[in-house]
C-alpha cells in the first residue's frame, strides 16, 4: 500500500505547484495535524485517494469547517484494505487550548481502546499528532511526547507509528524514521510517501 502523509506545513508541491505525476498510485492519505482544512480537501481531491486525519493543537477551525471528503479517526480503530489503523489527535497540555491532553487523559483514551483493538486483531498503523515520549520529541511543555504512546507501541507493536508536531528538516527519507524494535516511528512533517507491506 502506498501512503502519502502530511502534517504541519502547507507544501507548494501539494498546493500551488501540484504535479500529479509525483503522486500517482497513492492508495491512502494521512494527515497528522496542524494543517488548514481547505488544504486537506484540496489534497484528497487532487490525489484522488481517501484521507484520514487527526487534529493537531492548532487545528481550531475543524469543528466549524471540517475538510470535505476526509475522515477524522481520533480515538477510532478503522480498517482499510485489511490494515487496522488507529488515530490519536492533539498534543500535551500546555496552555489549555483545544486538542491538548494531559498524560492521564491520553492514557485513558488509549486504554479505553483495548477491547476494540483485541476485537479487530491488533494495530498495524497509528497516526497521531504528537510523538511518543523520548522519540523525536522535545523538552518544552508543548512538544513533549506521550508516555502512553510508548506503552501502545510496546503492547501492540504496530508496524508504523506516524506523527507530526515536531518540525524538522530531513536530508533524506531515513532521517524521518526511528526503529523501536519492530515499529517504525515516522515524523511526517511537511509530507512523505511510504510504501507499506504488512
Amino acid at each position: 500500500m502506498k501512503i502519502l502523509t502530511v502534517s504541519d506545513r502547507v507544501e507548494p508541491i501539494l498546493n500551488d505547484s501540484f504535479d500529479a505525476s509525483k503522486f500517482s498510485g497513492i492508495d491512502l492519505i494521512f494527515s497528522c495535524g496542524d494543517l488548514p482544512p481547505e488544504y486537506l480537501t484540496l489534497i484528497t481531491t487532487r490525489v484522488q485517494a481517501p484521507l484520514f486525519f487527526v487534529k493537531g493543537n492548532h487545528d481550531i477551525r475543524y469543528d466549524l469547517k471540517p475538510p470535505d471528503g476526509c475522515m477524522n479517526i481520533h480515538g477510532k480503530l478503522v480498517q482499510f484494505q485489511g490494515f487496522n489503523i488507529l488515530g490519536l489527535e492533539g498534543s500535551r497540555w500546555y496552555n489549555g487550548g483545544p486538542n491538548q491532553y494531559t498524560e492521564r487523559q491520553m492514557r485513558r483514551i488509549v486504554r479505553n481502546l483495548k477491547i476494540g483493538i483485541w476485537w479487530k486483531g491488533g494495530i498495524d498503523l497509528v497516526i497521531s499528532h504528537a510523538p511518543p515520549r523520548h522519540i523525536h520529541d522535545a523538552e518544552d511543555r508543548c512538544h513533549k511526547g506521550f508516555k502512553s504512546f510508548q506503552w501502545l507501541i510496546n503492547r501492540y507493536v504496530p508496524k508504523y507509528f506516524i506523527h507530526g508536531h515536531i518540525h524538522a528538516h530531513f536530508d533524506n527519507f531515513n532521517d524521518r524514521i526511528t526503529d523501536i524494535d519492530n515499529t517504525k516511528v515516522v515524523n511526517s512533517y511537511g509530507y512523505t510517501i511510504l510504501e507499506i507491506n504488512i
